[in-house]
């Protein structure tokens, strides 16, 4: 039987991981995701103390806030994350740290191309509008 590959963060399992403080696990991460966090820190802990008075109610954790850098703690929650014109839900799994909200509730359809408008190929430009 095989045995499934623990997941790891820069060497450091997510066990370690959840034990470090928010500004200490900014330091496995690349320059810019740092930089935000360090910045950011406040909004983080606002966001996680939300998340966990929430999960204690058993209620869906929803939120505008598309920015947010996601730290270990937040690995196992569902996050519903505005996209537009609703929510989306997210799983948070361990591959996503590092990652913003933002990049796993898309915003845009992708494009279906249907047929050419009036005035799109040179036979319909002749044609009246009505």
């Amino acid at each position: 039987m095989e045995k499934k590959k623990e997941f790891t963060f820069r060497g450091k399992s997510i066990d370690e991981l959840k034990t470090l403080d928010i500004r200490e696990f900014a330091k496995f991460l690349a320059s810019r995701e740092r930089r935000t966090i360090i910045r950011n820190t406040q909004v983080i802990e606002k966001f996680l103390k939300k998340c966990r008075r929430l999960n204690a109610k058993n209620k869906n954790i929803r939120t505008h806030e598309r920015n947010i850098i996601i730290v270990p703690e937040m690995v196992g929650m569902t996050v519903h994350v505005h996209k537009g014109n609703g929510f989306e839900a997210v799983r948070i799994v361990p591959e996503m740290i590092g990652h913003r909200l933002g990049e796993f509730a898309l915003t845009r359809k992708p494009v279906k191309h249907g047929a050419a408008g009036i005035g799109a190929t040179k036979s319909s430009a002749s044609r009246s509008v009505k």
